[in-house]
């Protein structure tokens, strides 16, 4: 702006420039005339009012003028600016397109003004000072447009010349919106500008009005999404060298996103560096990461974790001994997670409910109904009130080892104490029932639980199928099938594993094609059974021929579906292609005590007991702990071969390992030695 002793200055709108009074007097009417009529054309948008007279008049000197009369309707000074660009094909200076951005942000016309802003960038891309617009006293104002315009440079790839732009807006105290400063920020990272970011980080936290660590935590989480991870840790260890403070908890919340994010190995070195160079991790730290290890099921590197803490002198809390403890037990790590509990209750740690009911729910899945009744016990001894969840997770477990009556009784309980049964609820009991053989007091639960209003899922659903079919209700069970309302592959699996057990497989067959059309494509499980099947009925060629298929298009066969074509090779006397097969488990994958003892059934029925032996044994090498069963096929062949001897050797080798006889392998052996004693008399 020009300033001089014999001039006034005249605004007009947003916009100010000079004029004398010698200059008023000279051109005011005339000026005023053609300003005006102009001005009303574009207020009305009505371009016919512009004569090729008024138009042939129309100077740049004008224009200033006529966009401060269109100030206060954007459309028309944007309709103006866009006309005498074309008209007189001009150059707006950047004050005025400064001036008219300003007028299109007061308007939120956000669009329009970054479509203009983008064109000035263009036009004055070269030149020198634009940038600034010289705005004088107004300057102020003018914030949301200097912030509009360094979203501009940043978006064209000019971050000099947008830092240069700070800069100016700061030395005039212009307020930047926090929007355009933290698109800056990002064009800064991404442009690598860390020493930038560093050199002025109190600044930059100045204008933001925010505390350190927000722009700390910006930076970081910009420069992962980047993929920089070691910039991450250069720039963590540059600030904590220049001596800003950091504060824990943005780093937590960094450390958690990379844990939400499955970067363990990433956040272990983030951990690492905190270690280090600071700030100290505390307990939530540690909880961030031993959490994320238990979830990926890593219990070694979650107790590492652990460990680590303990050795700092940090007390772990409820939260970190329930973690570790859940995770634990919902492997199936049952003696270690007991372990840990001890360890927490030696410590004082009160346990919640909701480890209790983990706890219990891992008992339930192993079996073990008397430990699952210890810890309800424990629970109430500690003053703990169960929820509908430990009353749901003791009833499954009542029902799975028969005890439909104690679980009637918690039942009974849950109503009393005003608990709303869940669906969980409902399905454990009916399924307790049905397996119980008792079907008709599982569907009174079941017409419970739609009085009660619950809408059934698949799992009860799927219940409801495997008790019809194994009454041999096929029909009832179908219907059921199609009324459910998402019947998923497990309940199709249900359907067809029922016809074949009824010896109706040409039903499960065509079960099976139905479900190869529909949404539900069949998995292992589903060519398993089937394949199982045909073998049993001795439709080798079918068994084969649906093997072959898996192995073209998938599925892929699991040890299952190995060990069952395996059986049926031994079974329709083809020995030859079933120890092929037992090579290609070993080859692709690793088998288990089922598929050894089917490997050793067949041998031993052939009288090839040597072979069993060393089959037995070489299950016994890889670790695989025989099982009863397995001890009774090898006893039974020893027998039949009238090696009575080897059968009561084996029996011993049992005992000495926990494993009692069962009624099977206590019958073979009485009956082979009344036999021997018959034979000697």
């Amino acid at each position: 702006m020009f300033r001089s002793s014999s001039s006034k200055i005249h605004k007009f709108g947003f916009f100010t420039f000079p004029t004398t009074c010698s200059n008023c007097s000279l051109f005011a009417a005339s000026y005023k005339t053609l300003v005006h009529h102009i001005t009303t054309a574009f207020q009305q948008e009505n371009l016919r009012l512009l004569s090729p007279a008024v138009v042939s008049r129309f100077k740049p000197s004008h224009v200033e003028s006529i966009l401060n009369n269109l100030c206060s309707k954007p459309n028309s000074a944007l309709l103006f600016f866009e006309w005498s660009e074309k008209l007189l094909g001009l150059h707006y200076p950047p004050k005025a397109i400064y001036g008219l951005l300003h007028v299109l942000l007061c308007h939120r016309m956000h669009g329009s003004a970054r479509q203009v802003c983008d064109r000035m960038i263009q036009q004055y891309r070269n030149s020198n000072g634009w940038i600034y617009g010289e705005f004088g006293i107004d300057g102020s104002k003018f914030g949301p447009v200097y912030g509009l315009v360094m979203e501009s440079l940043c978006r064209n790839g000019m971050v000099d010349q947008s830092v240069e732009l700070l800069n100016y807006t700061s030395r005039l105290e212009i307020s930047i919106p926090p929007s355009a400063l933290l698109i800056f920020l990002r064009a800064l990272v991404n442009s690598n500008y860390i020493e930038l970011i560093l050199d002025s980080y109190n600044e930059i936290c100045k204008l933001l009005k925010a505390q350190p660590h927000y722009l700390y935590q910006f930076v970081m989480d910009a420069l992962f999404r980047k993929g920089e991870v070691e910039m991450v840790f250069s720039f963590h260890q540059a600030m904590i060298k220049r001596g800003f403070l950091c504060d824990v908890v943005p780093c937590n919340r960094i450390l958690k996103g990379l844990c939400n994010e499955n970067q363990l190995e990433v956040a272990v070195k983030f951990f690492n560096l905190m270690s280090v160079v600071g700030p100290k991790p505390n307990i939530v730290t540690y909880n961030l990461l031993i959490n994320a290890f238990c979830k990926g099921m890593k219990y070694e590197e979650a107790f590492k974790i652990y460990k680590l803490m303990t050795e700092r002198g940090i007390n772990p809390d409820l939260i970190i001994f329930s973690t570790l403890i859940h995770g634990l037990f919902r492997a199936g790590k049952l003696e270690a997670g007991h372990r840990l509990l001890l360890v927490a209750l030696n410590k004082g740690i009160k346990l919640d409910v909701v480890i209790y009911s983990s706890i219990m729910d891992a008992y339930v899945r192993s079996g073990d109904l008397m430990k699952v009744i210890e810890f309800y016990r424990m629970m109430l001894k500690e003053g703990i009130q169960p929820n509908i969840v430990v009353y749901s997770i003791l009833i499954r477990g009542l029902c799975q080892s028969g005890n439909l009556a104690d679980a009637c009784a918690v039942f009974c309980q849950i109503l009393k104490q005003g608990f709303v049964p869940s669906i969980l609820t409902y399905s454990s009991l009916i399924d307790g029932f049905l397996k119980s053989g008792k079907f008709r007091d599982g569907l009174s639960i079941y017409k419970s639980l739609i009085a009660d209003g619950y809408e059934p899922d698949i799992i009860v659903y799927s219940i409801l199928i495997n008790g019809l079919c194994k009454k041999g209700m096929m029909n009832d069970a179908l219907r059921l099938l199609f009324q459910a309302v998402k019947p998923d592959i497990v309940t199709y699996n249900t359907m067809i594993c029922g016809y074949c057990s009824l010896n109706r497989l040409d039903e499960g067959t065509q079960l099976f094609k139905r479900l190869m059309l529909g949404r539900h494509k069949p998995n292992a499980i589903t060519y398993t059974i089937l394949i199982d099947a045909y073998c049993k009925e001795g439709r080798m060629e079918d068994a084969v021929l649906m093997f072959e298929n898996m192995l073209k298009d998938g599925p892929i066969p699991n040890l299952v579906t190995y060990s069952s074509l395996m059986d049926g090779y031994f079974k329709s006397q083809n020995m030859n292609d079933a120890l092929e097969l037992h090579e290609e488990i070993l080859s692709k994958l690793s088998p288990n005590i089922v598929s050894y003892s089917i490997l050793i059934d067949g041998l031993c029925k052939r009288g090839l007991m040597e072979e069993a032996l060393l089959a037995f044994h070489s299950a016994i090498d890889r670790r695989l702990v025989p099982d009863v069963i397995a001890y009774g096929i090898l006893i039974n062949g020893y027998c039949k071969v009238g090696k009575l001897a080897q059968a009561v050797m084996l029996c011993k080798d049992m005992l000495m390992y926990g494993i009692m006889p069962d009624d099977f392998i206590k019958g073979t052996i009485a009956k082979y030695c009344h036999s021997l004693i018959n034979g000697n008399t």
